[in-house]
Parts: C-alpha cells; sequence; structure tokens
C-alpha cells in the first residue's frame, strides 16, 4: 500500500505540472505488485453505490482502500449491463446484444485482468480468453484496439462529459478520468499519443468519479453500480 501511495502522489505531482495536461488524472496500477479487485454489493447483497460506503465495509475487515473508481455501466438496479466477473466467478454475462447508447457503441470490449495481467479486449474475443480470468467488467464503445481509434469517434464532435476509461501497458492498468468535458476522440487520443496504450476501454461518463487518499480526493457525483479498487490488507 504505500508503494501505490508514493506511486499516485509522484503521479499527481507530475500530471499537475505546466508541462501536463490538467484535463486528467492519471492513475497508474501495476498488477505484479498490487491487487485489483472488483466490487458491487455487500455481504447482504445491497449495491455499494459509494465510495465511502465501500471504504466503511472494508475497515469492518480491517483493509484499507487505497484506490477506486467506477468500474462500467449499469440499470436503474446497479447490475451491470455486461460482464462482471469477481473473484474468478462469473456474476453477470458476457452482452453481446444490440441497443441504443454509449454501451452498445460496436466494438465495445472488456477489461480483465489474470495470470497473465491485465488486458483491453474487443467483447467477442472475450469467450476465448474467459478460462483463468479473475475480474472483468464490460463497456463500451472500445476506444482503442491495436492502437486503432473505434471508428465512430468524431474529431470535432461537441458530446462534451466528464470521462473515465482504463487502458493497458504492460503488466499496468492505466485509469484516466477528465477534469473537464471532453468528447470520445480526445479521450481515445489521450491514451494513444500521451499514454502509449494500444488498448482502452470507455467505462462512463457523467458518473464518473475517482477515489485516491493519495490525491486527498473522494468523488461523489451520483450513486455508482461497479466499482473497480485496490485494496491492502
Amino acid at each position: 500500500m504505500k508503494k501505490l501511495l508514493l506511486a499516485l502522489a509522484v503521479l499527481f505531482a507530475s500530471f499537475s505540472s505546466a508541462a501536463a495536461d490538467p484535463r486528467y488524472t492519471v492513475v497508474k496500477v501495476d498488477l505484479r505488485t498490487e491487487k485489483l479487485e472488483l466490487f458491487l454489493n455487500d455481504d447482504t447483497g445491497v449495491a455499494f453505490k459509494r465510495f465511502d460506503r465501500l471504504d466503511a465495509w472494508l475497515k469492518a475487515q480491517h483493509r484499507q482502500l487505497g484506490f477506486a473508481m467506477n468500474a462500467g455501466m449499469y440499470h436503474a438496479d446497479f447490475a451491470p449491463v455486461g460482464l462482471l466477473v469477481r473473484d474468478g466467478r462469473e456474476e453477470a454475462p458476457l452482452n453481446l446484444d444490440s441497443g441504443a447508447g454509449n454501451f452498445f457503441l460496436k466494438p465495445n470490449g472488456v477489461f480483465l485482468v489474470s495470470d497473465a495481467g491485465p488486458r483491453v479486449v474487443e467483447s467477442s474475443e472475450y469467450p476465448a480468453l474467459a478460462k483463468g480470468v479473475r475480474l472483468a467488467t464490460q463497456s463500451g464503445p472500445l476506444l482503442l484496439r491495436h492502437g486503432v481509434l473505434h471508428p465512430a469517434l468524431i474529431p470535432h464532435s461537441d458530446s462534451r462529459k466528464i470521462r473515465n476509461g482504463v487502458g493497458v501497458s504492460g503488466h499496468v492498468a492505466v485509469f484516466v478520468i477528465s477534469e473537464t468535458p471532453v468528447n470520445f476522440h480526445e479521450f481515445a487520443l489521450y491514451f494513444r499519443d500521451v499514454l502509449h496504450c494500444r488498448d482502452a476501454l470507455y467505462l462512463d461518463g457523467t458518473v464518473s468519479a475517482l477515489r485516491s487518499p493519495a490525491l486527498h480526493r473522494s468523488d461523489f457525483v451520483r450513486e455508482l453500480g461497479p466499482i473497480l479498487a485496490v485494496v491492502s490488507p
């Protein structure tokens, strides 16, 4: 946990400099040294919905929340729209349906963690990779696939929101939240050209939120569905 907090503090300092892009905050989690977990409901089946509730629940178990971000789109009852795998158990199935909204802007994708490390893949590729997956969440659109931007992203789109997403660089999961409204195209370019990620997935917009003690930050925008978090004993 000390290593993670130090890394976050250094990262925050670098991205707060004059040379950095103030539109984004970035948190990098090295899966070789830190364990990323996925949360939705407590022991009674009630959704956490907020970082402070998850934090209190973990503290009761003598565990500490080091970093958290909303993990993808969800229904009115807080159930995920697509795939959800926690601790190696599939709790919601892969959703390959067509529909309206960002989730269904194909290709959409899955962020997963296995013994081989983190990956972002196109949703239809997931079944062949499912064995051994410890954690997975599905969302859309897929911002980057092998370094190529999603074909539907419009360079000068006026659809601007606070957005968050996740990219992958080796064994590192790269979490990003925008600090000002940005469009999809700008968001994808930041992952590719600044953070040098070849694969990246949009998690959500408007409800995007980040918690990090190292950054002295715990956002509350509205109630959340699935939550990705780094937790220590």
